[in-house]
């Protein structure tokens, strides 16, 4: 028994090493704040879902233009006819068949129809420009979200490389004051209560910086998927964290730039004519229609017999009753216009309320930073003044230990003001339909 294990062991090992080495995960990719946007907008499934919607709005145009062109079609055919006379013709007649064949027919030739006034037609050719434009203007809003969402994920892991950096950081420090703590107390001027709370600080530390390096992974992981890649990619992150100062925003402006960049506003703009054009269409089916027809064929017995023969026709046709059919499609265009101009409505109500929220985050935004910025410098200033101190034996290290507090909250709130600045930046420009102009130009 002991053989067979050891055999089964050396053949599982033996499989292990001759594992192919394409299963070794790729190197890391460095990913600057453009390039993840880029990367998304080429890889992102609903930005390519949103492109073939559009590409299929145009073979739409392309079907409704079809219907105002002239059609031709080529046939060719042999045809065997018996043909019952009395049943043709209704009599009977002495000494004469009563059918007339079998024989062969063959005809060869080409056929077409135009239509030379239906404005019904002309009307849907148009409905469908305008379904184009849709289409477009919801291509350009999955543009949009995907812009957004691929930089909130990108600034959500700069925020959690920054926490990992600046618990590091306190790690580092709280190790410094621990070691403080324990010379202090060999060389007889600290207390052991002194060394201990240093030691409980240190762990704590440690404690958060596990977390921040947790969640800095998993903030990757999210990158990673928004961008489409290889759930084995690494990604690390190319861009710092930094503060971008912009002006003022000047709320009619953006409020403005917002109604005319917009894409859903846009969408339903166009979906709104292209429903009016519809109704036209609904009342010019009463109209009359104007058609020409015909054929040109080679027709005999058989083929050395053919002469050519043809027909051409025109028509003209007006509808007289419908059942309410188009009384009714008139009405079902009416509702989708004051459906549409309710939602254009609704739509222009959330524009004004997001871009002024953006707006004021923004300037709330700036402001924290300037506080955050201050609010670390005195903490550190602190810091030293009580370290300073201790050493000194003025003091034991409960100040030191509650400086190194007050440094760890002054550290989260200047990443988080930062964080939230460049947040709200990014959620004004979503608000006015720049978020692409912004970030991926």
């Amino acid at each position: 028994m002991n053989r067979g294990i050891v055999l089964l062991l050396a053949l599982s090992g033996c499989a292990l090493g001759q594992q192919p080495a394409s299963s070794n995960p790729p190197p890391a990719l460095k990913l600057t704040l453009k390039d993840a946007v880029n990367l998304a907008l080429k890889q992102n499934p609903q930005v390519i879902l949103a492109t073939l919607n559009t590409g299929q709005a145009q073979q739409e145009r392309q079907i409704a233009r079809s219907g105002l062109l002239p059609q031709a079609n080529g046939r060719i055919q042999e045809t065997v006819n018996r043909v019952n006379l009395e049943a043709a013709i209704g009599l009977t007649f002495p000494n004469f068949p009563q059918h007339v064949g079998p024989y062969w027919v063959s005809q060869g030739g080409v056929g077409f129809s135009a239509p030379i006034l239906d404005l019904t037609l002309w009307r849907r050719y148009k409905a469908t420009q305008y379904g184009i434009e849709a289409s477009r203007a919801g291509e350009a809003n999955a543009r949009e979200e995907s812009v957004l969402l691929v930089v909130s994920q990108y600034l959500g892991s700069q925020r959690a490389a920054a926490d990992v950096q600046a618990a590091q950081s306190r790690v580092d420090l709280a190790q410094a004051l621990y070691n403080q703590a324990a010379d202090l107390q060999k060389t007889g001027v600290g207390t052991g209560i002194d060394t201990l709370r240093a030691n409980v600080a240190l762990q704590n530390e440690k404690q958060r910086l596990i977390v921040a390096q947790t969640q800095l992974e998993t903030s990757l992981f999210g990158l990673v998927r928004l961008l489409n890649l290889d759930p084995r990619q690494r990604v690390e992150l190319a861009d710092p964290v930094t503060f971008f100062d912009t002006p003022q925003v000047n709320l009619d402006q953006s409020l403005e730039a917002a109604w005319k960049s917009r894409p859903e506003l846009q969408r339903i703009l166009s979906e709104e004519q292209r429903a009016e054009v519809n109704l036209q269409a609904a009342g010019d089916q009463r109209l009359p229609r104007l058609t020409v027809t015909g054929f040109w064929a080679e027709q005999g017995l058989t083929p050395a017999s053919a002469i050519p023969v043809y027909q051409y026709q025109w028509g003209l046709d007006f509808p007289i009753f419908t059942g309410g059919r188009i009384r009714a499609e008139r009405a079902q265009s009416e509702i989708a216009i004051r459906q549409l101009k309710q939602q254009e409505q609704d739509l222009r109500n959330r524009i004004v309320f997001e871009v002024k929220t953006a707006a004021a985050e923004v300037a709330s935004a700036r402001n924290e930073v300037d506080v955050a910025n201050l609010g670390v410098q005195l903490a550190r200033q602190q810091v030293e003044q009580s370290r300073d101190r201790f050493q000194a034996g003025v003091t034991n290290n409960v100040e030191v230990i509650q400086a190194q507090d007050d440094l760890a909250r002054a550290n989260d709130n200047q990443i988080g003001a930062l964080y939230r600045f460049n947040q709200s930046r990014a959620d004004l420009a979503r608000s006015i339909g720049q978020m692409e102009a912004l970030y991926a130009r």
